[in-house]
């Protein structure tokens, strides 16, 4: 199993030049990849152009949306067209994870509906694949640049119900799971299976999941504080989600062996804080 690490692009008071610090020691970590969470109301960078700061200091690493959330992207061509730009010039690192969203507090401010936002973003991933295919739109032809994989970036969805399992053996090449025990993960894992061997599919979905951790002294306090308040909106399951914080080398190699037998291909261990110590620490854990 892969082990990656988010970029702390949701932790408030982060600045600039932490993210691509950021980015630079955790290749040199070994980590997979870089993952970022998507939200819109919220103090957060944006992840396609934190990702593209990330990709012009390293050279190795995945890049992984972790998810961007599509529906609230009205303009699915120039989505398609970021995408692929921060593809190319990662040289083909980009791993384009994309979710639904849950706040109806980002859906108002993007102002698009909540209602449909399934049907929604199969009609984007539709029309990004036959944009990524090079069909030209115009006098100007195709919208590009072209993606350096042939049919555009890999493409991982999230989503916990039957209807996002059907939509990964369809549409995507891999799944991931935003939270939750590798009990759940396992579980989950089988359905997207047998959904992508009733599609017909040769081969396997990549299956990914989130966990987030602090390490140090701090660590539970650091936990708590970022948790809480990102969550807050969840009320009592806020505690529920900073209670599960990897806060210890023990908890993060449980975690890690724990994913690693219900099936997991990459685990990402989000950070809840942007102190460049904390990937140190990550990495000594999982040696």
């Amino acid at each position: 199993m892969d082990i990656g690490i988010g970029l702390p692009n949701t932790v408030p008071g982060t600045e600039g030049a932490a993210l691509t610090d950021w980015a630079r020691r955790a290749e040199d970590a070994g980590f997979s990849t870089l993952g970022t969470i998507g939200r819109l109301v919220y103090p957060t960078f944006d992840e396609l152009i934190a990702l593209a700061g990330a990709a012009a200091v390293t050279s190795r690493i995945r890049l992984t949306t972790s998810v961007l959330l599509a529906p609230l992207h009205s303009n699915t061509a120039l989505l398609a067209k970021q995408a692929a730009s921060l593809d190319r010039l990662s040289g083909g690192r980009l791993v384009l994870g994309l979710g639904l969203g849950g706040r109806d507090d980002d859906f108002a401010a993007a102002g698009v509906p909540t209602k449909g936002k399934g049907h929604r973003l199969e009609e984007q991933l539709a029309e990004m694949k036959e944009i990524w295919s090079g069909r030209p739109y115009g006098d100007g032809g195709a919208i590009g640049p072209k993606p350096v994989r042939e049919g555009g970036p890999e493409l991982i969805l999230g989503g916990s119900a039957e209807a996002s399992f059907d939509r990964v053996a369809r549409l995507a090449d891999g799944w991931i799971m935003g939270g939750g025990t590798p009990e759940m993960f396992a579980q989950a894992a089988a359905a997207v299976d047998a959904a992508w061997q009733k599609a017909g599919r040769d081969g396997r979905p990549r299956k990914l999941t989130l966990a987030y951790f602090a390490l140090g002294p701090d660590a539970r306090a650091q936990a708590d504080a970022y948790l809480l308040h990102y969550y807050g909106f969840l009320g009592d399951m806020a505690q529920q989600i900073a209670a599960s914080a990897a806060i210890n080398t023990e908890m993060v190699k449980a975690y890690a062996a724990a994913f690693e037998s219900s099936g997991c291909d990459e685990l990402i261990f989000v950070p809840t804080s942007s102190d460049p110590e904390q990937i140190r620490l990550l990495a000594e854990a999982i040696a």
